[in-house]
């Protein structure tokens, strides 16, 4: 039995990556899945290899006006959805951004970052509360990082965005369970995950740079964005029924331990 079937799934940042991964792998298990991104072109050609099981509409998280205009269709459409995915995020680095440490950051930047990152998860969480409360069931997934939970000097405005998204995830989850609304929201923290999100850093010699990361990953590989996909199902499924305001690591054991810490000789 598919794990999501008759269910409806939104996916933010769905043109790629782990959006584009959890989207699919919903599309397999039953779910009908709504794919937003502010890419339209990759936007919709995911959703076309899907086929009738997907739907894509641009969304820009940040934009309150046009979460509103979603939400009105979609209620009028298909009157609820089951599943909210707020993953759309940026790293912000590149050479456009300019450095990201807490001395150079510019305040334009701090403000892009927290607007996407932040802004777009809490605007997810309120509409998605109005989406899934004619039904009283739910499961909202936000996807925050390993950067959430620990200090990154080189992307501080990210760290600080993710790190926010973690504990507003909280705040939903016992807020929802207060008002009785029967809708679990759950963090994910993924780390060392290889996507298009990781390309700025990796440099030109992408293969050299994936194995000097992988050889400090205590599983000594990097992560696909299937590894995200599988732990949002789990989430996204009635399986985690009696699961609420947790945050689930998918980072091949990085936070088990520290680069720091005794070795037996």
């Amino acid at each position: 039995m598919p794990r999501l079937l008759n269910k409806t799934a939104l996916v933010t940042g769905a043109a790629s990556g782990i959006g584009a991964e959890i989207a699919r792998l919903f599309a397999q298990e039953g779910a009908f899945v709504i794919l937003c991104d502010i890419d339209d072109n990759q936007g919709q050609q995911i959703t076309n290899e899907l086929g009738d099981n997907a739907i894509f509409f641009h969304l820009n998280v940040a934009e309150e006006k046009e979460w509103q205009t979603l939400t009105k269709l979609i209620l009028e459409k298909y009157h609820h959805i089951d599943v909210l995915i707020n993953n759309a995020g940026i790293i912000g680095l590149g050479c456009h951004f300019g450095p990201q440490n807490p001395e150079e950051c510019s305040l334009e930047n701090w403000h892009h970052i927290h607007a996407v990152n932040l802004d777009g998860v809490f605007l997810g969480c309120k509409y998605a509360i109005k989406m899934m409360k004619p039904l009283k069931k739910g499961s909202i997934i936000n996807v925050s990082s390993r950067s959430g939970l620990v200090g990154i000097p080189a992307a501080c405005a990210y760290a600080s965005s993710k790190a926010a998204v973690r504990n507003h995830t909280k705040s939903v989850a016992l807020y929802c369970a207060q008002k009785d609304y029967q809708i679990r929201c759950n963090s994910l923290h993924p780390a060392a995950i290889l996507t298009p999100m990781w390309l700025p850093i990796l440099g030109e010699d992408k293969e050299t740079a994936v194995k000097n990361i992988s050889s400090q990953i205590p599983l000594k590989h990097m992560g696909k964005p299937m590894d995200v996909a599988q732990a949002a199902l789990y989430l996204a499924s009635d399986d985690s029924s009696y699961v609420t305001g947790i945050e689930l690591t998918i980072d091949g054991g990085i936070l088990a331990g520290s680069s720091a810490s005794p070795t037996e000789k």
